[in-house]
This record gives C-alpha cells, structure tokens and sequence, in this order.
C-alpha cells in the first residue's frame, strides 16, 4: 500500500553497493528478451537510487541542489531509514544482492531509477513472504499492487482478490481491483508485465490480465494525469521482497 540524480551520487551508490551489498557471487540472471535493456545488473544497484512517495513534478521543480540534497537524504548509508542503512537486527543494508537477486528487508527507502520513462513496458519477477506489503509505482506514481493474499483482511483493502491491481486508484475505479487473482503460493516466483502508455496501463501476472488499458489515476492530485515522464520505483513496505529479471522497453509515444 502507498505509504534526476547527478553522475556522481549515481557512482557513489555503486561504491557503496560494491562495499556492502554484493553477498557472495552473484548468479546470472536471464538475457533481457529482444528490445528490452536490464534495469538491474544482478550484481549491485547501478542505475539506482532512493526515493519515497513523493510527487516526482515537485522534485523535477526543485532547484539542481535542492534536488541532489533531497535525492541524497533517500539514497546515503548514513541518513535514518535510508536505502543503504544497515538493519541492526540482521546486519546486512535494507537492499542487497544475493544470488543475482535485489532483495529489500521491508524497510529503507524505496529503489528508484536514476532514469526518467515515458511509455514503456516493464517485465519483473518477485518473491516475497507471509504479511508483505509492496508495489511498483509507474512514472513516481503509485502503483501496481504486491502482496501476501492469503491474509485476513478485516479493513476490507482487497487482499484477497490478488495482486496486480492500480490499488491507489479510487474506489470502484476500472483496474483498481485485478481481474483475476492470479498469484502463485508464497514462496514462489511471480512475473509482471507491465504496460503503460501515456496514463493507460494493462498487467499481466503470471501470464494472466489483471488489468485491462485502466487510466492510472495521479495519486497526487487526480483532476491531473500522471506525468508524462518519471521514475520506476520498487516499494518497501513490511516484509522481505526479492527482485530479479528486471527489464524495460521503451516504446515510442502513443504505441498500440
């Protein structure tokens, strides 16, 4: 549920990564398929950097140092609940690497790409566990929907229809509820394909549509559409996540 960076703090974090998040060797992962790129390189987080939920227009309205100072505070090991902090309880950061695998402990800031998409398509597989709560915000935006639907749901939130829906979309909204529910047993890999053309998104879970050319609302101001352009965002919310197989194809403006 909801709760552009310079070069040299892009290097930093890389730094960083190397120091303290590659945990043993890193497997590889798959080949991206024909015309997508790897957002995730399965060894550490170039091309990464922290974020939050926060309205990717006020960042873009910042001045250049404003900007870095507030990017910095969501990416820098020494900041509080930052992306780089090492969990006392565990001694490893909130996101590491593990097996060619981007696993986030629930906490921290959230792993944002350095780089800005417009209309795109996402593929990405996840695994998480009992009581997790995450998402993927599009464009800065939140967000398609992860979580554990097996659990009670006494706030009537919609855990029980599955994943995949555009939970932030407003109530009775087309795509706010999946289709189907389509997640696989806890444990287990689940794989997204994600289509967003200009505020238009269809998901596919596990090669099922759960939601079908929906407008994604601005969760920031909904009388206006989302961005043109923003940042692909994983979320941190409660619960262990492993990200792996991370690609993204860039489609022209208006692409059918």
């Amino acid at each position: 549920m909801s709760r552009a960076v310079t070069m040299g703090s892009g290097m930093r974090l890389a730094a960083a990564c190397a120091v303290v998040l590659v945990i043993g060797m890193a497997a590889r992962g798959e080949d991206p398929p024909a015309g997508f790129t790897a957002l995730f390189n399965g060894r550490d987080l170039a091309g990464w950097r922290g974020g939050d939920t926060f309205d990717h227009r006020k960042l873009l309205a910042m001045s250049e140092a404003d900007r870095k100072e507030q990017i910095r505070r969501w990416t820098d090991a020494a900041e509080k609940n930052s992306m780089l902090e090492v969990n006392a309880s565990t001694g490893k950061p909130h996101w590491y690497v593990e097996n060619g695998e981007l696993v986030n402990d629930g906490l921290g800031a959230y792993a944002t790409t350095e780089k800005d998409y417009g209309d795109f398509e996402l593929r990405v597989e996840y695994r998480t566990v009992p009581k997790a709560d995450s998402g993927i915000y599009l464009r800065g935006v939140p967000q398609v929907q992860i979580w554990d639907s097996s659990q009670p749901d006494p706030n009537n939130l919609g855990l029980a229809k599955g994943s995949g829906g555009l939970w932030n979309n407003s109530p009775g909204a087309a795509g706010k509820d999946p289709l189907v529910k389509a997640d696989k047993p806890l444990g287990e890999w689940n794989a997204f394909r994600i289509r967003m053309v200009g505020d238009t998104v269809s998901v596919w879970l596990n090669d099922q549509k759960v939601v079908d050319e929906a407008r994604m609302e601005n969760y920031y101001d909904r009388a206006q559409p989302v961005p043109p352009k923003g940042p692909i965002q994983l979320q941190t919310h409660g619960g262990e996540i492993r990200w792996r197989n991370v690609f993204i194809r860039e489609l022209a403006p208006g692409a059918k």
